[in-house]
C-alpha cells in the first residue's frame, strides 16, 4: 500500500483510536457488517464533490466530475438506503443522474437519466456488476455490496488489519469467484478488495489511497480500481465532503431525475 495511504491512515488511526475502545477479536460477520457500516453509512446522510479520472487500456486519460448525495432511510447501520449522483462534466455526461434505492431484503432499484434523450432507464439487478458511466468501478460500488449476500471467512487478525475471504452464495449474476478485503481495525475501514476469478487469479482490485477524518468520521478522500480484464484503472478524489446535512428525502425520488436540486449541486 502506497507512503500517502499510510501516512493518511496512520492519523486517522491515532484520531480513532482517542474515542473507540481497543481492537478485540470479533466474529467475522459483525466485522463486516462493521466494515460495512464505517465505509457507507457515516452520519445520517452525506454530500460530496467527485473527481473521476479514468485511464484506459492505452493510458488515455478521460475525466468525470459529479456530486454524490446518500441518505439512510432508518438511520441504522446496514439498512435501507438512498444515492443520488449528479453528473457536472463533461458535456457528454452532464446533467446524467444516477439514483439507486438500496434495499437490505430485496434487489436494489436503480435509474439512470440520460438527458440527451430525455430518458429515465431502469438498471436491472443484472446489471449492477457492469461499467458506472464508462468507468472501472461498478454501480453495485456505487451504493455498496450487503453483507449478507457472501461468505465471509477470516484468514488473518494481524495487526492493523482483518483479512477476510468472501464467497458469493449465489454465483448466478457475479464475475468473481471470491473477493479479499484488508479491514484497518483501529477505524473499521475496508481498505483494498482483491476480486478473483474462477482460477483463483486477481483481476480487480480496489484500494484507498487516502484517508482523513472528517466530523469525527474517518472517510476515503481518495480511492482507486483497476481491471487487468479491461486495462487500465479508475480514481475517484473526493472533495467538500460533508455529513449530517438532513438530505430531504424527496431528493431521491424520480422527480428528481429531470430535475436536479440546483442549490445542492453549487
Amino acid at each position: 500500500m502506497s507512503s500517502t495511504f499510510l501516512r493518511s491512515l496512520t492519523l486517522a488511526s491515532v484520531l480513532v483510536a482517542a474515542v473507540m475502545s481497543p481492537t478485540h477479536a470479533a466474529p467475522v460477520d459483525d466485522i463486516v457488517r462493521k466494515a460495512s457500516a464505517v465505509a457507507y453509512y457515516q452520519g445520517r446522510d452525506g454530500k460530496a464533490r467527485v473527481q473521476m479520472r479514468i485511464v484506459d487500456n492505452q493510458q488515455r486519460e478521460r475525466t468525470r466530475e459529479f456530486t454524490i448525495m446518500r441518505s439512510d432511510v432508518d438511520n441504522q447501520d446496514n439498512g435501507d438506503q438512498k444515492f443520488y449522483v449528479y453528473f457536472h462534466q463533461p458535456a457528454d455526461v452532464s446533467q446524467s443522474v444516477f439514483l439507486a434505492w438500496k434495499h437490505i431484503n430485496s434487489e436494489d432499484d436503480r435509474w439512470l437519466y440520460l438527458p440527451s434523450l430525455d430518458l429515465v432507464k431502469r438498471i436491472s439487478a443484472s446489471d449492477a456488476r457492469t461499467s458506472f458511466m464508462g468507468s472501472h468501478f461498478f454501480y453495485e460500488d456505487v451504493s455498496g455490496r450487503r453483507p449478507t449476500l457472501d461468505t465471509h471467512t477470516l484468514e488473518s487478525d494481524a495487526d492493523p488489519y482483518y483479512v477476510i475471504n468472501s464467497v458469493p452464495k449465489q454465483a448466478a449474476g457475479v464475475e468473481f469467484a471470491s473477493y479479499r478485503t484488508w479491514v484497518h481495525k483501529a477505524s473499521g475501514l475496508p481498505v483494498k478488495t482483491e476480486f478473483s476469478d474462477a482460477k483463483g487469479a486477481i483481476y480487480r482490485t480496489y484500494e484507498a489511497l487516502k484517508v482523513e477524518m472528517i466530523q469525527g468520521y474517518p472517510t476515503v478522500t481518495e480511492a482507486r480500481m483497476s481491471d487487468s480484464r479491461m486495462g487500465g484503472s479508475t480514481t475517484l478524489s473526493y472533495s467538500g465532503i460533508a455529513y449530517d446535512q438532513d438530505l430531504a428525502d424527496e431528493l431521491f425520488s424520480e422527480r428528481y431525475l429531470r430535475n436536479p436540486p440546483r442549490r445542492l449541486l453549487r
